[in-house]
């Protein structure tokens, strides 16, 4: 229900890089530009660094072709005049060297296929001001230790959804958010998050991969960031307000799933710990196909840094995230392209009018219908976006037991349901179109657990059956899993 965008092989929507030491490198902060090309496709890129008075470097990486999105870096390496960097959403890495004068950085991005990438530095911060905001930092990084507080740290710890196993990329995932809420009087400086299942400790954040996985409450998101004005440091939680820390847990192969969680905060030199959290024990529910054959594009899919991933929105008075496991399916040729032709026109996109099919037998409980297809494009819509319209034309199925499958971006009088009708599965719904909040024709699905497609808390599912492609061109069977994001398939 988000922006899809095309050529999304080479750069995923949401990217996050892995950043780590830089202090051997004082000149790597400031703003770096270059182009990725792969035959006629080409992607401007802008990264943008600062260093934090506690050494850490936090980035933003900005994909100028793909929506001008800033998007936060998690960690970059350094050593001599050597950097890598590690996109862990689109499992990209790149490794160059540093010029001798240190205005460029030349190397290789690798996803799949290696790309030769140059990045030149275009501005270098300015030192009064760095030297300010540093100070800024240090400041707040440590006053949860030195503030008058003898009750420790002084936050509210919350996890208003329990965590859901998922499945994906053969591996289980624990999805989901802690709250935390500031009750002193001075702001309090994250240094590290531990997740513990009894006595060992299962996951850890820390550094700027913990600035990546933190959002203050009322904050733009990460992706609405204006390309240019810098990252920004979310590990300081001011006096009374509230952050959201989006955990993903990836545990060991054959690791059992725990049954309750600890969480053990870091500010300064102290730790709190919050009480335990019970992890659901209803497992994923397991579907057939949206869609038929492929290839297919897992647009804005599973991913801790994706935009379905941290749609938190208030809706009836509750904040929550019906699109925590939603994908945006995108087909796309072997080229990676979404479209041939004129890209203002619908009927030019692969996806546009393939059908989409009940994912299980169930009851067809809500629809819209006659919502007019928008041009393609970031900004292009046809009508305004409200709760009514986000979704455009859409399909709601009660699987049962609780769950429910939303469609949505329909084309406009292609719909094959009515409320109340029984459908099997792998029926027809209807078409998929390009209406509602959508850039171009592709299907929007996630499951949750109310009707509400928006005032629902979303949940775990996984496909029956499925082909994954690497950039390579192999395939793989997967079976009983959740695509991640942009995994390329291709269904029965």
């Amino acid at each position: 229900m988000t922006r899809v965008r095309g050529k999304c092989l080479l750069i995923a929507v949401a990217l996050s890089v892995l950043v780590a030491d830089l202090h051997a490198q004082p000149n790597a902060d400031g703003r770096w530009e270059g182009t990725l090309k792969a035959g006629p496709a080409s992607l401007r890129l802008v990264v943008d660094i600062r260093r934090t008075a506690d050494g850490i470097f936090l980035g933003t990486l900005t994909s100028v072709d793909q929506g001008n999105v800033a998007i936060p870096i998690d960690l970059i390496q350094v050593n001599g005049a050597s950097v890598r960097m590690e996109v862990r959403a689109v499992r990209g890495t790149f490794e160059g060297t540093f010029s001798d004068d240190g205005s460029r950085i030349t190397g290789t991005w690798s996803q799949g296929a290696p790309l030769p990438l140059e990045l030149k530095r275009v501005t270098a911060p300015v030192e009064a001001e760095r030297a300010a905001e540093a100070a800024k930092t240090s400041e707040s990084v440590t006053s949860a230790t030195t503030g008058p507080n003898p009750f420790g740290i002084p936050l509210d710890l919350e996890v208003p959804v329990p965590p859901m196993p998922s499945v994906g990329n053969g591996q289980t995932h624990l999805v989901y958010e802690m709250h935390m809420t500031n009750f002193g009087p001075f702001e309090v400086g994250l240094r590290r998050i531990d997740v513990l299942s009894g006595d060992q400790t299962i996951g850890s954040v820390e550094g700027g991969e913990l600035n990546s996985a933190l959002l203050p409450v009322g904050a733009p998101p990460a992706g609405a960031a204006t390309p240019g004005s810098g990252p920004s440091d979310f590990r300081s939680i001011e006096s009374g307000r509230r952050a959201v820390a989006w955990l993903w847990i990836t545990l060991d192969k054959g690791a059992a799933i725990p049954t309750q969680l600890r969480h053990r905060i870091t500010a300064g030199e102290q730790t709190v710990e919050g009480a335990p959290v019970v992890v659901g024990s209803a497992g994923p529910v397991t579907i057939g196909a949206p869609l038929r054959g492929g290839l297919w594009l897992a647009g804005n899919g599973p991913a801790n840094a994706s935009i379905h991933r941290r749609a938190l929105l208030p809706v009836a008075g509750r904040a929550r995230i019906a699109q925590r496991f939603a994908i945006d399916w995108v087909k796309i040729d072997m080229k990676g392209r979404a479209f041939d032709g004129d890209s203002k026109d619908n009927k030019a996109y692969f996806a546009h009018g393939e059908e989409a099919l009940a994912v299980a037998d169930g009851v067809v409980i809500a629809i819209k219908d006659g919502i007019p297809e928008n041009v393609p494009g970031l900004t292009s819509r046809a009508v305004p976006i409200t709760l009514e319209t986000v979704g455009g034309n859409f399909v709601t199925l009660d699987l049962g037991s609780g769950r429910y499958a939303f469609y949505a971006h329909f084309q406009p009088g292609s719909l094959r349901v009515k409320p109340g009708d029984r459908v099997r599965r792998g029926q027809v719904l209807g078409l998929v179109g390009n209406s509602g909040n959508s850039t171009q024709a592709h299907l929007h699905f996630h499951v949750s657990d109310s009707a509400e497609s928006l005032g629902s808390e979303g949940v775990p599912y996984v496909l029956d059956a499925f082909e994954v492609f690497s950039q390579a061109g192999t395939s793989e069977s997967r079976q009983s899993e959740l695509p991640m994001q942009n995994a390329v398939v291709r269904f029965p």
